[in-house]
């Protein structure tokens, strides 16, 4: 069998199994097994385990539990009710009301956390009961946590971001500053969705409270104002240098912990909860990067993307073509591996063409961590899909069909960039220039 009909056979394993209700991981795993059982001549049980221990030995992860059990701590204390309180007046006239609230957490959160899986589970923890108490629609909060938690890979710090500098030999810091302008469309595209979908679904919106004055607002937003303070402190230690992901995420932890004390909403039994789910979250989360990890090294054994990246250069495609065929490529790929995974084993293979075809390696990070972000919703790998199942119970596949509309909105900000380039060229080159 040829590389490309064993990825297709591995393809067709997975899908039987999780069709079959087998655990994520576990069908990821398998699938791994398989393709180095019989189609490559190596070690499958040796390669398992360094695969496990590789992927949950890393300090970086460590961030991971922090962020969601700071998450844990706002969901199961009253502040999780202040924030929505303290947002509710300033979002009472605009379409879509609270529901907008998913994409902002996300975009705010996005910025301390630098994980897609962490930004998707902290906020989907805080927005989903209370937007289900207040009676807004579901279906469509679910699409939009999806989607707006891969914002965690767009807006800097982004950890895919310095995996694809380092694969590149590229600036971190004009990659990160390259984010800023995309990160800011996609979350309007996003939110003009939602206020769209509100217009045409009024029935299906909570109605708007009475008219406050701004001194009202400014009242009721005063108990936003702790955790703004802790979340700007976050985000300067980081940018600053003054801590590391996963020390902001310790701090996190404990200013919300502190928050939640000065509060008096904080109890043994909601810190002990909180606890218990973040160990269960967290150890879902990190078993199917595991199984993840291992599928990648089967993948990198047999060629698969090696393989379809030097079938386009065979092609000889013109720079937009080229452009094209890419997307086809990655989008066939994140239905069978993680956004770095892509990166990573497909680099070496895929940078040199770009760089033949005239692109910019800036501008081409930035659209490559949009199509990871792509992945991350697509099934059957979609990591997002698999956070928000296991999170709410509800299947995968209506997870991904709820995403769709919101999976758009990433398809046209590729294009956006596409097209105009320079909203992810002007900002870099304009910093870097002053800083010269």
């Amino acid at each position: 069998m040829d590389t490309l009909g064993i990825g297709l056979f591995l393809l067709i394993i997975m899908l039987l199994f999780l069709s079959g209700g087998i655990w994520i991981a576990m069908t990821l795993a398998i699938c791994g097994w398989v393709g180095q059982a019989f189609f490559v001549n190596t070690q499958p049980g040796k390669n398992l385990f360094s695969a496990f221990w590789e992927t949950n030995a890393s300090w970086e992860l460590a961030a991971l539990p922090l962020f969601i059990w700071m998450g844990e701590i706002l969901f199961r204390t009253k502040l999780s009710e202040d924030m929505f309180e303290g947002l509710r007046p300033w979002l009472n006239r605009v379409p879509g009301r609270l529901m907008h609230t998913t994409v902002l957490g996300c975009g705010i959160f996005g910025s301390v956390s630098g994980s897609s899986a962490a930004t998707c589970a902290t906020i989907a923890k805080v927005a989903l009961p209370e937007l289900k108490k207040r009676g807004y629609d579901e279906k469509l909060a679910l699409g939009a946590l999806a989607t707006s938690g891969t914002l965690g890979i767009l807006i800097p710090p982004s950890i895919t971001m310095v995996v694809y500098a380092v694969a590149a030999d590229a600036s971190i810091i004009r990659i990160f500053l390259a984010g800023f302008i995309p990160s800011a469309i996609l979350m309007a595209l996003f939110m003009g969705y939602i206020a769209w979908w509100s217009i045409r679904n009024p029935s299906k919106v909570p109605a708007a409270d009475p008219p406050s004055s701004f001194l009202e607002k400014v009242r009721k937003s005063g108990n936003l104002i702790p955790c703004m303070l802790l979340i700007v402190f976050i985000v300067w230690v980081l940018v600053a240098g003054y801590a590391t992901a996963t020390e902001c995420a310790a701090y996190g932890v404990f200013g919300s912990l502190a928050i939640a004390a000065y509060s008096r909403s904080l109890t043994w039994k909601n810190f002990w909860e909180g606890l218990m789910g973040t160990t269960r979250t967290s150890c879902m989360i990190m078993i199917i990067l595991a199984g993840a990890s291992f599928l990648t090294k089967t993948m990198a054994f047999t060629g698969v993307p090696r393989e379809l990246a030097e079938w386009v250069n065979a092609m000889q495609l013109s720079p937009y073509a080229l452009i094209g065929c890419l997307v086809v490529v990655y989008l066939i790929l994140g239905t069978a591996l993680d956004g770095i995974s892509m990166i990573v084993l497909t680099a070496a293979v895929v940078l040199p063409m770009i760089q033949k075809a005239g692109f910019d390696l800036i501008w081409f990070g930035i659209f490559i961590v949009l199509l990871v972000e792509i992945a991350e919703v697509t099934p059957p790998v979609g990591f997002n899909l698999f956070v928000l199942q296991n999170m709410t119970g509800k299947d995968s596949n209506t997870i991904a069909l709820a995403a769709i509309p919101f999976f758009f909105c990433l398809v046209v900000c590729i294009v956006i960039v596409t097209v105009f380039p320079e909203v992810v060229t002007v900002l870099p080159d304009y910093v870097m220039g002053k800083a010269k």
